[in-house]
């Protein structure tokens, strides 16, 4: 083991995958930069988008997943939208005039402009057509998490049953006021049939709703994600995302939407992730590994052999946090 293998990935360094004009060069640059940080393996996201958008950096994902340099480190896209819930809060900052209702068609169509490398797929269990979809999907060896979504137990209990395995971002992708009993999140935490995805970059989850997420998930069904935002590693200021999105990078790191206060995906790598997560000792070295690279790599199906010799630093856990190794070792 040598790095982090990360399932959520918008951009970085103002590069966006869900932008129009994405080329394989911007997917390219995303991709060393990750690997410096240590990240081995990713999956470029995609989120609610106008269709021209789909359609071109799909195929441009595609492309960049076939170049000999990169395409190792991509073992397929997470498709984040458009079938999510359009209601306040649950549709986060996608663009809630290109939210679709789960389409099989639609879905077909994704899949071809990505030449079949469509590996996850978000969607709102809820929403007229889900389990149909799901179906579909999960027989074409498409993971489904439950995401962005205001389903109750018997919606989020037939999206399960219909093939679902994840629940995307858990505890955000929510309106910041909900019943303080009848809500997803429950669900999501106390469900023993799905694995949740975690954003632990400080800002997303408190560190008390990550200790309690460790103890109902446990270390089997608990994965790390960055969520990293097309701002990721940009310095503090005020930039435009997702379209027509103005939103605020703070000191901290904090990437908020201008017009609402919300997050907008983080400002983090799996690195900053994996280490404050280590800072709350909730979980020892084998554990941290299990949850940042371990778990998502089953999650695909794979094994480390299958990312294959990539080059790039060697992260090492040294006194209670994880580091590149000044050696650049290739393993």
């Amino acid at each position: 083991m040598h790095g982090f293998v990360d399932l959520q990935v918008n951009g970085r360094m103002g590069l966006g995958f869900s932008a129009p004009g994405l080329t394989v060069e911007d997917v390219r640059t995303v991709a060393r930069d990750l690997a410096a940080r240590g990240t081995v393996a990713f999956c470029p996201t995609i989120i609610t988008a106008p269709a021209d958008v789909y359609r071109d950096n799909l195929r441009t994902l595609a492309e960049a997943m076939e170049d000999p340099e990169i395409g190792g480190r991509m073992p397929g896209i997470h498709l984040e939208g458009p079938f999510i819930s359009p209601e306040p809060g649950a549709v986060g900052a996608h663009p809630k005039g290109h939210v679709r209702d789960p389409s099989i068609e639609w879905f077909d169509r994704f899949q071809e402009w990505a030449r079949g490398r469509i590996r996850i797929l978000t969607l709102a269990p809820e929403r007229p057509g889900a389990p149909e979809l799901i179906r579909h999907a999960v027989r074409q060896n498409v993971l489904v998490a439950l995401g962005h979504h205001m389903a109750q137990d018997g919606e989020l209990e037939e999206g399960v049953e219909a093939g679902g395995t994840l629940c995307a971002h858990v505890g955000n992708g929510l309106p910041n006021l909900l019943h303080r009993h009848n809500n997803p999140l429950w669900w999501e935490l106390a469900s023993d049939d799905v694995t949740g995805l975690f954003i632990t970059d400080g800002h997303h989850l408190p560190a008390d709703l990550i200790k309690v997420a460790l103890r109902a998930k446990t270390v089997e069904r608990f994965i790390v994600v960055s969520d990293a935002s097309p701002l990721a590693g940009m310095p503090p200021g005020r930039y435009t995302i997702f379209g027509d999105l103005p939103v605020v990078v703070d000191e901290t790191g904090r990437i908020s939407s201008a017009r609402t206060q919300s997050l907008a995906g983080s400002h983090a790598s799996m690195l900053d992730c994996m280490n404050y997560l280590a800072s709350l000792d909730l979980l020892d070295e084998a554990d941290l590994w299990r949850v940042g690279f371990e778990n998502p790599l089953r999650a695909l199906g794979l094994q480390p052999a299958d990312l294959g010799a990539l080059p790039g630093p060697e992260v090492v856990f040294r006194n209670g946090r994880f580091e590149r190794s000044r050696s650049g070792r290739t393993s």
